[in-house]
């Protein structure tokens, strides 16, 4: 009994997995691309002017140390040497204006975008395991379907590889951030570190849209090629149909 049981819940769990795999692919994939389409034409991801998504670093420049009585050799020696020790840069207890914030304007943009990431790598696991479970037992000759099944989950694992790096890509933005942000901090005269994160700031502004951009177009994708080829996915062996059980 425990078995036949058993049996009633995985026949239940393919019976869910199927009905939300195929609501995905005939209504969440396109309605999505759309919802995401208007999202590209957002004010917030179209700003002409980088500079717009600039954020003030709040570090002043300390006034430089002016050393005097050096008309000793063996004193003017010395400051030598101390100029030398002084290159390992200044050391940092405390931010004069308390935490050091991030880019508000990127850190919301980013905060719209990484649901959308999520929402993506979990439905494409979904409409994975459903073409999985679709896939009938290994025989000799007619898997022309079988090919097509196993195509669909080869773009779906893709997809989710991809998406997954987007991840990868916002926390590696931040991480980059926070080392540049601690280097002006302790060089706070050099200003290529102030450019630089500058750079890397409109850098990742740029990567947002192009993100959200790629999710828009692996919606269509998916959608499309899922559409294209639902006969051979559903049943993928037309004259062996028991063949998928």
């Amino acid at each position: 009994t425990f078995i036949v049981w058993l049996f009633v819940q995985v026949d239940a769990f393919r019976e869910r997995i199927t009905g939300e795999a195929e609501e995905l692919v005939a209504s969440f994939f396109p309605n999505k691309l759309l919802e995401l389409d208007h999202f590209l034409k957002d004010p917030g991801l179209n700003i002409c002017e980088l500079k717009e998504i600039h954020s003030e670093i709040n570090l002043t420049v300390p006034d430089p140390i002016i050393l005097s009585n050096l008309h000793d050799g063996l004193e003017a020696q010395n400051a030598k040497k101390r100029k030398m020790e002084d290159v390992a840069g200044t050391k940092v207890f405390v931010m004069p204006g308390g935490m050091m914030k991030s880019n508000a304007k990127l850190v919301d943009l980013i905060e719209k975008v990484k649901p959308e990431i999520r929402t993506l790598i979990e439905k494409c696991n979904t409409v994975k395991m459903w073409v999985q479970l679709l896939i009938p037992r290994i025989e000799d000759g007619n898997n022309f379907g079988v090919s097509i099944q196993e195509e669909t989950v080869a773009e779906l694992r893709t997809v989710e590889g991809e998406a997954a790096s987007y991840l990868d890509q916002i926390s590696r933005y931040y991480i980059t951030r926070a080392k540049l942000v601690s280097k002006i901090a302790k060089y706070p005269h050099v200003e290529d570190y102030r450019r630089t994160v500058t750079e890397i700031d409109e850098k990742e502004y740029i990567s947002l849209k192009i993100i959200v951009s790629e999710l828009r177009n692996q919606y269509v994708t998916l959608h499309d090629m899922i559409l294209k080829n639902i006969d051979k996915i559903k049943k993928p062996r037309s004259s062996n149909a028991e063949a998928l059980y």
